[in-house]
């Protein structure tokens, strides 16, 4: 209600004994009755001109009187407040989706599950790495060996792959042949006396044993019958005795005949020779020196990963962590008659022996064949 431009006091106020009752007379120009109060000493006065004329019969309404602003917006903030929450909480969780679901359920159950592993089955290359150098690398190199051979020639030093817990070894014949002690430096650095379990230098395939190993991390042997050219691959082994180093590159041919010289006395001196490669042949040519009069031809994958001397015996490995191969072969520019180092290395010309070779040959060699 606007206030009134009376004059405070100009009109008198009705005694406190009435009753409420006042002279409900009608008058044509709508002023208020002159009859008094009951009990009253004066009528009320009609109200000045300028005053809006207001009924006889009933006194002004007063305007309803609203809450104050704070307490009418209070009771507005405390019901949009919850519901403003919860919209953020539905909105939040529409967002996130299944994981916090996971999440959820996980916290829920404990973790009792177990089925967050991240490891893919029949491997031990992560989920999260899977596919990728690093990732088989990782996987891999804890079951790759280095192997050092002494024998009349002087010292071979090769590569070699763990198929046992309790120290089973694959790796080339030539790396081992002839060899009076045999030595093997794992992955962490500790080194062991191995022994010849068995041989087959016409497939350049070789079985050592550790003594006294056990609870050894091995690696998984895949299926080289299902690899094809252009698959990617990674080479992990000791070239030069830099041990697990690992190189990568792709399967660039198939069933490559490959004829490698089976007397143990060439292939110990041929890797003393300034670190020449073991002595090849491919398609009637020689390659790395002479492979002289006791040979053997094997049907090899190629690869262009780099492979150096002393990855002979490592391993060819796919993309899902599998050996497919043993790493036997190399061409390198340089001669046998060449002083010196080899002198350009690797160009991308590796070749190894299938997987299923190996895996066809495994229970001869354990039974001693060749030894």
């Amino acid at each position: 209600m606007t206030d009134s431009h009376r004059p405070s006091g100009a009109y008198p106020m009705a005694p406190s004994h009435d009753d409420g009752s006042y002279d409900h007379g009608s008058h044509d120009d709508g002023s208020y009755g002159t009859a008094p109060y009951v009990g009253g000493e004066a009528g009320y006065p009609p109200p000045p001109a300028h005053q809006p004329e207001v009924p006889a019969h009933a006194w002004p309404a007063p305007a309803p009187q609203p809450f104050p602003a704070a307490d009418a917006a209070e009771p507005v903030r405390r019901v949009k407040r919850p519901f403003a929450l919860l919209a953020a909480v539905a909105i939040a969780a529409a967002a996130i989706g299944g994981g916090t679901a996971t999440l959820i359920g996980e916290l829920a159950d404990g973790g009792t599950n177990g089925s967050g592993s991240g490891v893919v089955n029949g491997t031990t290359v992560s989920q999260s790495s899977a596919g990728t150098v690093s990732g088989v690398a990782a996987a891999v190199s804890p079951a790759i060996v280095e192997i050092g051979a002494t024998s009349s020639a002087g010292d071979a030093t090769g590569s070699g792959v763990v198929i046992t817990a309790d120290g089973e070894i694959v790796t080339n014949n030539h790396v081992i042949s002839g060899a009076s002690e045999i030595e093997v430096t794992l992955s962490t650095g500790r080194t062991y006396t191995a022994d010849v379990v068995g041989t087959d230098a016409d497939k350049d395939l070789a079985l050592i044993k550790l003594q006294g190993a056990s609870g050894l991390k091995t690696a998984s042997l895949g299926d080289s019958s299902s690899v094809k050219v252009g698959d990617q691959v990674v080479a992990i082994g000791s070239p030069e005795g830099l041990t697990g180093t690992v190189t990568s590159g792709i399967v660039s041919a198939l069933d490559r005949d490959v004829t490698v010289a089976k007397d143990e006395e060439q292939g110990q001196e041929q890797q003393q020779q300034g670190g020449q490669n073991w002595p090849f042949e491919f398609g009637g040519q020689q390659f790395n020196g002479d492979t002289g009069s006791s040979k053997t031809t094997y049907k090899a994958l190629q690869t262009d990963a780099s492979l150096n001397p002393g990855n002979s015996g490592g391993a060819l490995i796919n993309m899902n962590g599998e050996i497919i191969g043993i790493n036997s072969a190399m061409y390198s520019p340089s001669s046998a008659g060449a002083s010196g180092s080899s002198a350009a290395g690797s160009v991308g010309l590796g070749f190894a022996i299938p997987i299923d070779t190996v895996k066809a040959d495994l229970d001869s060699l354990r039974a001693g064949a060749g030894s």
